[in-house]
């Protein structure tokens, strides 16, 4: 079966090993997004939960210049778990990394919303973002998650 290898040019060899190395890769890359079950993740919550999934939907999400709404998401976990004395504080933040109008992340949510969450920052609990990050994921959900598991980085995830 090898016999004629060694009377292809130079330039195939060089190509056959490119390709071997980068599918090396991608089996590596895909065992390594694999869930306990030893399935990709298919739907966002469980990429969520994947590191390595969430890096390269990260990626993605960078690559499209639209990774507020993650960070945003991701925040908002991190606060729902904050000690009630740090709330005050991450709930500022995140307030002004994504919810003012003239935040540097600013994220896409409607202006009730918006409004709610302003009324309540001054007092917040661990519930104060739940409905705004509810928003967010099911922003990303129908749209960010689809276009990411047609793209390229969703390729390399696999």
């Amino acid at each position: 079966m090898c016999k004629g290898l060694s009377s292809l040019p130079s330039s195939c060899l060089e190509r056959a090993k490119d390709l071997r190395v980068k599918l090396s890769h991608l089996t590596e890359t895909h065992h390594k997004l694999k869930g306990q079950d030893g399935r990709v993740p298919l739907d966002l919550e469980t990429l969520l939960k994947n590191r390595s999934a969430l890096q390269a939907f990260r990626g993605f999400l960078r690559s499209e210049f639209s990774e507020e709404n993650l960070e945003f998401w991701l925040a908002c976990q991190e606060y729902r778990v904050s000690p009630s004395n740090v709330q005050k504080i991450k709930s500022s933040s995140i307030y002004n990394q994504f919810i003012n109008p003239d935040a540097p992340q600013e994220v896409n949510l409607d202006a009730e919303t918006r409004e709610a969450l302003l009324g309540v920052t001054d007092s917040p609990c661990a519930d104060t973002f739940d409905e705004a990050q509810q928003r967010i994921y099911n922003l990303m959900a129908k749209d960010s998650f689809p276009r990411f598991l047609r793209s390229n980085h969703s390729i390399k995830a696999n």
